[in-house]
């Protein structure tokens, strides 16, 4: 495995251009620069600003942490044996060292983003409730377990359970994809497309959600008529007629009722900060599910890759399209840092003053009330 002299794998060098390699070695550097860099801002943005200490930044600084481990770590190998004409020159335990750690960051990825989708629909539909017991040490159970469950499934593959070996088509350590009838890897990918499926359910559940709570028409309030504190009407209630058995309905205005306007309008004000965090979770949530959707679009021409080699007898993957499918999903490492910065207002002023220094910010510091 580590020299590979067969006679056919030496045509087979033969037949790469040298512009094939240049365009390959040009776009994977970009891709682990843009990786570890871009993926690394992110994370010392999230740890430094305090405003971000909240349950979906843990997740994401989670998801930059899997990114910076795959770019910083397996895509140099795949850089390197591209450069030696698609020769793997470092043994098989490492090999398998590799493709280990491919694989445990491609399905951490999927499963924290199931877990996102869960607590994202928490947010919108359970809001209290994801307030109250989404705390930090809950949020740490969470990527514990996700972690946990990423190397169960990466792991059985180095004991030779779906083998891992040098693919020298994809220039990397992976799965090697047989026929179904003496294959292993077929449960893995099944179960990864299955992980991708719940988690689009999850999102598409939320969005009927959202769309029926837009279509409920707004409560209104009868107002009870007040003759000297005696209310009457559709909008009375038995408090009025406390009231009035009390007495309020003679004399001045009753000690305890005075200063009503200014409590009436501090729990106005918490109304509007409880409206304006609803928005905000839902920014957040229209940024997992931005990135869901390129994680999907980015790997999933290479699932399909995959598939056709464990079923399909006949056509082999034409190489344009399986080199294609290969490096999208190894650009899935560097795309989470744009999208977080484009599609989230909140990132990009925390970006601004905390590791740019533009401007002050605008927005109140202090955490909003929740009713």
């Amino acid at each position: 495995m580590a020299n590979y002299s067969h006679a056919g794998d030496h045509n087979i060098l033969q037949n790469v251009s040298p512009l094939a390699t240049f365009l390959k070695l040009t776009s994977l550097g970009f891709i682990i620069g843009v990786g570890v860099v871009g993926n690394l801002l992110i994370s010392i943005l999230l740890v430094k600003d305090k405003s971000l200490h909240r349950a979906p930044y843990y997740f994401l600084l989670d998801l930059c942490a899997s990114d910076i481990l795959r770019s910083a770590i397996c895509f140099p190998f795949v850089f390197t044996s591209v450069k030696n004409g698609s020769a793997w020159t470092y043994g098989t335990l490492t090999c398998k060292v590799i493709a280990f750690l491919g694989v445990l960051s491609c399905f951490h990825t999927a499963f924290m983003l199931f877990c996102v989708s869960v607590t994202r629909y928490l947010a919108i539909a359970h809001h209290r409730f994801y307030t109250k017991r989404l705390t930090f040490w809950t949020c740490l159970a969470v990527i514990c377990m996700v972690w946990t469950l990423s190397v169960a499934m990466a792991f059985p593959p180095v004991l030779d359970v779906g083998t891992y070996s040098f693919i020298r088509e994809e220039d990397q350590c992976t799965f090697q994809h047989r026929s179904f009838r003496a294959n292993d890897s077929l449960g893995f990918m099944l179960l990864l497309a299955l992980i991708l499926l719940a988690t689009q359910l999850v999102y598409l559940k939320l969005i009927f959600f959202v769309h029926d709570r837009r279509k409920m028409k707004p409560v209104q309030f009868v107002p009870a008529v007040s003759q000297n504190w005696t209310f009457h009407g559709p909008g009375a209630s038995g408090q009025a007629a406390a009231n009035w058995l009390a007495g309020f309905g003679r004399g001045p205005t009753p000690p305890t009722l005075l200063g009503i306007r200014q409590n009436s309008n501090a729990a106005g004000r918490r109304r509007l900060l409880v409206l304006d965090e609803f928005k905000t979770e839902k920014r957040i949530s229209r940024m997992f599910y931005i990135i869901t959707f390129f994680f999907l679009s980015l790997w999933g021409p290479y699932l399909v890759a995959c598939y056709w080699r464990v079923f399909a007898r006949g056509p082999v993957i034409p190489g344009g399209y399986l080199t294609a499918a290969v490096w999208m999903s190894f650009a899935q490492a560097g795309v989470n840092p744009f999208i977080c910065i484009f599609s989230n207002r909140e990132l990009r002023r925390c970006f601004s003053t905390t590791l740019l220094y533009c401007r002050k910010s605008r927005l109140p510091r202090e955490p909003y009330c929740v009713i």
